[in-house]
């Protein structure tokens, strides 16, 4: 019987990948160790978005590939590469790294059980035999996709599309996942029904534009970003939302990666509407200047993030916004980042992350004049993260006497309808309520990011 390692790298996105390749391998027969010393293929499973993770990455694969040459009794494990950094990096990885045994792309997660069995029936495959990526990635899982979850049992993540039609020029991921493609409604209502029936108790939504679900299917031309997006031309994230409602349980949604180009009042409207969609939204914003916004091809501008800020608050009571930007950009000016300085004060986010930005070749952004010395993006960086750290604190004080719901992360450990679980922030409460367990808890102090509560019923 074969042993199957696992080492999964970066995002939500890819962490279902895996879960797809674990469910395929069981299915095969196959069984999964953590020990990757005892197994005898150990995949890695990548990620390539920025150049950190990218590193991250390479270590992991040159550290498998140095254990298993100090290690007499692993000399005839395999390893597979696969995920982002073997889709972007297909063509140069195979010879710049010799002694990984294959490697699969995004096409190839659920054949991976029949490529192990073919790695055993050859003593070493040479060549493009080595090399199994597909050029443009077409997969996407199904409501019936094998899938072993290994996140707890009490929350699961549903990847509702693949792939990305935006044109960021700072972003590498339409050339890695291809082209949007969206499940149908009927798909993904069936995998989320059947998760709460077996006692999931908080479903993420996640695509890399969650916002552009099912419009992709759109008869007639891709809407337009900012078109006032509605349902009667087919399904969107809108009317998703209220076929979700119907499902009965005691459960939330959350909604991750959304963007502001396809917002609707149909779609906030959904939100306040349902019973079951935490009161938060996950939206990268990037910039506010228009002179950022447009050398990034974010297809918004100030004036109408502004405007879609007032409208969320206001259409959504008790509504948690959460948000990433992008400080040192190519052509950034010291007007422009001061006035994403002075825009952070204004909007005041609940929950908000400040990214140094990473030259990526392969982005249009890669080749832009007006790059900034590496100083000056970092010095940004901090004076962001000191400001996001005050706006924290404020809201975190601002909690304190408040009765709220938590969703309880393991022992002493809980989350708010505010926190996304592994991003966000924490809540401290009594260890003797049961995991995975919703409880009523009462605000009484905050440590830095965390809140601490005193009581619970």
């Amino acid at each position: 019987m074969i042993k199957v390692g696992l080492i999964s790298l970066g995002c939500a996105k890819n962490l279902i990948d895996s879960e797809v390749m674990v469910g395929h391998l069981q299915q095969a027969g196959m069984t999964m160790t953590p020990d990757s010393s005892l197994a005898d293929v150990l995949i890695i499973n990548t990620c390539s978005f920025i150049d950190q993770a990218k590193k991250e990455s390479i270590t992991a694969i040159h550290g498998a590939v140095d254990e298993r040459e100090g290690d007499a009794n692993r000399k005839k494990q395999k390893i597979i590469v696969a995920g982002c950094l073997s889709q972007r990096f297909r063509q140069e990885l195979p010879n710049l790294m010799p002694e990984v045994d294959a490697f699969i792309g995004l096409d190839q997660i659920t054949q991976v059980a029949p490529i192990i069995s073919g790695l055993y029936a050859k003593e070493q495959p040479a060549g493009e035999e080595r090399n199994l990526v597909t050029a443009k990635p077409e997969y996407i899982p199904d409501y019936n996709t094998p899938r072993f979850r290994l996140t707890p049992k009490h929350y699961a993540y549903v990847k509702i599309a693949e792939g990305c039609n935006h044109p960021c020029s700072f972003c590498i991921i339409p050339k890695i996942r291809g082209q949007h493609r969206s499940r149908t409604q009927e798909s993904v209502v069936r995998e989320v029904r059947d998760l709460v029936v077996s006692g999931v108790k908080e479903i993420n939504l996640i695509s890399q534009d969650t916002t552009y679900f099912g419009m992709d299917r759109w008869e007639g031309q891709r809407p337009n970003p900012r078109s006032g997006v509605d349902s009667s031309r087919g399904e969107s994230l809108a009317s998703l939302i209220r076929e979700l409602d119907t499902i009965e349980g005691d459960f939330w949604i959350r909604l991750l990666y959304t963007h502001p180009a396809h917002w609707s009042d149909e779609l906030i409207e959904a939100i306040a509407n349902s019973k079951h969609v935490a009161r938060y939204i996950d939206v990268p914003l990037q910039h506010i200047s228009d002179n950022m916004l447009s050398r990034m091809k974010r297809e918004t501008d100030g004036s109408y993030i502004r405007n879609l800020i007032k409208k969320m608050r206001a259409g959504i009571p008790g509504l948690a916004i959460r948000t990433t930007f992008i400080v040192g950009f190519p052509g950034e000016t010291e007007a422009d980042f001061n006035e994403l300085m002075d825009f952070l004060g204004e909007a005041r986010f609940e929950r908000a992350g400040i990214f140094e930005y990473s030259k990526e070749e392969g982005t249009r952004a890669h080749n832009m004049d007006g790059h900034l010395h590496h100083a000056t993006r970092h010095s940004r960086w901090n004076k962001a993260m000191t400001k996001l750290q005050k706006l924290y604190d404020e809201t975190n004080s601002s909690q304190v006497g408040k009765s709220m719901r938590v969703l309880v992360e393991e022992p002493g450990v809980a989350r708010t309808e505010w926190d996304a679980p592994g991003i966000d922030s924490t809540v401290f409460v009594d260890k003797q309520i049961p995991v995975g367990s919703f409880a009523n808890v009462t605000i009484s102090d905050w440590r830095g990011y965390d809140l601490v509560a005193s009581a619970a019923r």
